[in-house]
């Protein structure tokens, strides 16, 4: 190997971590404040400090090797530049306060970001493996918290559903993360991209927590995104046809066998009344929508804020789109997810498109009861994630030739020889 090409690759090397460390900082500035108690109290000012200079570090990292500002056209990110615009205008006036203008500051920075970032999306697995990394490393954290301190782990305020003893992490959000990356490494494992034994390291105690944490939304949505993940390779995959095959059988046997077992789990002790309210959600949401609204609320909302509503968490993606960025807000959510599911429809069955369909069907049925879609968030991490899995690879440059000076060639020598 020439010296030359040796110093290449090491570059490439070294931005390539530089890369994986910034999508590693995007998703701790997206990990929030608030939670269960951990086992060593850390103030919110902390946290905050830790996950806005995560963030910061983030841009300036990848500004830093993206110094000729060079970014790759994308749908995705331009929608969510759009989506700044009625963020701005309804947090203007400040009827949130000025933590709404932070928020929007928050979510500049973060779209500045995946802006830089673009430079690197060419179709590939790269920040496949990034994701499934980090994640990882969180549920290890939260495995952590159990082992040490059970109790504080599974505390009777969540009514003993696992939440973080050592960073504040709520159910929901455990079974989030470990439902994502089961999905995203068994659909490795079915395109041949990894071998079982590292699959099985993931999946395995992934599906623990997330048993752990009596979380119906992140598990409906990895069966459900899977399920049409694998049907997207279903005509071009032996792997994948014959996974749903045992998929279905092993689902089949295990409804027989457990059923009583699984509805306890799904109703987690809930009496019927509160399994239909949603766990009291839908009083949230109709008291949101009979709200008085002004034309201005009607159609920018009432600015970027903690997705609450009365005091309550509103878990609703799009009703808390509505609330905080409007009509406006939720018509651009809207279009996000529609491109996205758009291109992914129109490319040609392969393994990063079915990692991105499985991403985009899990973040459309999560917004159902969870929000996030309108703000910097894990959600929109995801669907960053689908949207370099969806771009088109970058065609090199052919190499230019040089020229050569043409030899002239005597006119004696241009006759041809008579033999």
């Amino acid at each position: 190997m020439s010296r030359d090409h040796a110093g290449h690759t090491d570059h490439t090397d070294h931005t390539s971590k530089i890369v994986g460390t910034v999508w590693g900082l995007l998703i701790l500035n997206t990990l929030g404040s608030a939670g269960a108690k951990t086992i060593v109290p850390l103030p919110r000012s902390l946290i905050q400090m830790v996950t806005m200079g995560a963030l910061v570090a983030a841009f300036a990292l990848a500004l830093a090797i993206n110094l000729q500002l060079r970014i790759r056209p994308s749908a995705f990110v331009l929608l969510l530049t759009l989506l700044l615009v009625p963020s701005v205008i309804s947090s203007a006036d400040l009827e949130s306060g000025f933590g709404a203008l932070f928020r929007c500051a928050r979510l500049a920075l973060f779209i500045g970001t995946l802006w830089l970032l673009s430079r690197w999306w060419n179709g590939g697995l790269t920040f496949v493996r990034h994701h499934i990394r980090m994640y990882f490393a969180v549920l290890g954290s939260v495995a952590a918290g159990l082992v040490v301190s059970p109790g504080a782990a599974t505390p009777e305020l969540y009514g003993g559903r696992l939440v973080g003893a050592l960073w504040p992490l709520t159910p929901p959000q455990i079974g989030q993360y470990a439902a994502v990356i089961i999905g995203l490494t068994v659909l490795l494992v079915l395109g041949r991209r990894t071998d079982r034994v590292s699959a099985a390291v993931v999946i395995v105690p992934s599906l623990v927590l997330l048993a752990l944490t009596h979380t119906r939304t992140a598990t409906l949505g990895l069966f459900i995104g899977v399920a049409l993940a694998i049907g997207s390779l279903f005509l071009t995959s032996t792997a994948a046809r014959r996974f749903f095959t045992w998929a279905v059988v092993c689902a089949a046997v295990a409804a027989v066998a457990f059923g009583s077992a699984l509805r306890e789990w799904f109703l987690r002790g809930q009496s019927q009344e509160n399994f239909t309210s949603l766990t009291g959600r839908a009083k949230v949401w109709d008291a949101l929508l009979a709200a008085p609204r002004t034309t201005a609320d009607e159609w920018f909302g009432v600015g970027l804020g903690d997705k609450s509503f009365g005091g309550l968490p509103i878990d609703n993606s799009w009703l808390a789109v509505y609330h905080e960025q409007g009509l406006t807000g939720v018509t651009l959510v809207a279009a996000i997810i529609i491109v996205l599911g758009g291109v992914a429809l129109l490319r040609p069955p392969s393994l990063p498109r079915a990692c991105a369909i499985f991403l985009i069907s899990y973040c459309a049925i999560a917004s159902y009861t969870e929000a996030g879609l309108g703000d910097a968030s894990p959600y929109l991490l995801h669907l960053a994630l689908a949207a370099s899995l969806l771009a088109a690879p970058a065609t090199a440059a052919p190499l230019a030739m040089p020229d050569v000076p043409r030899r002239r060639i005597p006119r004696w020598a241009r006759r041809s020889e008579v033999a």
